[in-house]
């Protein structure tokens, strides 16, 4: 029986179960999020880029994936969706149950093992990249007793892969902290602080976060809006601290990367939130 400390919060119509990786993954990752929906509905939910590679441990029906502007697409069960400049679209049966996790690129290139550039722009079935240990590790979670347990088996199954796995070059992990933390980084800077050129640089950053620095930082600085605007800050002071020339530019690369308007895709958020709230226990 797990004593993990594990924190459980009712959405209206889902249920979430969160609870702090091991101390020695938390750089990685920063929760472990299990779900359930207690409400079975069909529901199609928009994709846009972020600062993370999602896995979904998929504990419920298959998901379908859809390409954006068209109806072509696969479904999934576990998977894990690598870096993405782009947007798309999941498409729920309803009755969904799972783990979420949002790891870092780098943190993802060590885990999973593999070139992050491997992944960009694709989702990737669990047992395809990291072969029968993970089918071993989605029946082991479909049969632990309680939440905690889950987590403990998580644990365990990442600090294996996390001694195992392949460490970034400490040039990128300076080129991702500065990126991640400085909206005005340039590539030109990054290359001269770490001491590289702006094409090495941009070559071995790509084959391990999975993007090439500049496109990263286009990725980050929306991932910045949209915090920024999800909190209440007006479309002109969210594009000047996010990093954005003017609201103009703002509105260019969220057309870009998310397929919508700013206006649209928050008010889209938080109308989901509101529905959800609204939902019957």
């Amino acid at each position: 029986m797990s004593d993990r400390p594990v924190e459980f919060s009712d959405r209206g119509g889902w249920w979430m179960a969160r609870a702090r990786p091991h101390f020695a993954l938390r750089p990685l990752l920063r929760s472990y999020d299990g779900y359930w929906e207690q409400i079975t509905l069909p529901t199609r939910v928009r994709t846009v880029p972020t600062r993370a590679c999602v896995v979904i441990i998929n504990l419920g029906p298959p998901l379908f994936q859809t390409v954006p502007g068209s109806d072509r697409g696969r479904e999934y069960g576990s998977f894990v969706a690598g870096m993405y400049d782009g947007h798309g679209m999941y498409i729920s049966p309803g009755g969904q149950r799972g783990i979420q996790l949002d790891v870092t690129p780098l943190g993802a290139y060590t885990l999973f093992g593999v070139p992050m550039a491997r992944l960009t722009n694709i989702a990737v079935d669990l047992p395809d990249l990291l072969g029968g240990g993970a089918r071993t590790l989605v029946g082991r979670l479909a049969d632990a007793a309680s939440w905690g347990e889950r987590f403990d088996v998580l644990d365990a199954f990442l600090l294996r892969r996390l001694d195992a796995g392949p460490v970034p070059d400490p040039e990128v992990a300076r080129a991702w902290r500065l990126l991640n933390g400085d909206p005005a980084a340039t590539v030109a800077g990054i290359a001269a602080d770490v001491g590289w050129s702006r094409k090495h640089l941009t070559n071995r950053f790509r084959e391990q976060a999975g993007l090439p620095p500049k496109v990263m930082g286009r990725v980050l600085r929306f991932q910045r809006a949209v915090d920024l605007l999800t909190g209440g800050a007006g479309f002109a002071d969210a594009a000047a601290a996010a990093g954005y020339y003017d609201q103009a530019h703002l509105n260019r690369d969220f057309r870009a990367l998310s397929g919508c308007t700013p206006g649209e895709l928050i008010g889209g958020q938080l109308e989901q939130q509101a529905a959800a709230l609204a939902e019957p226990a």
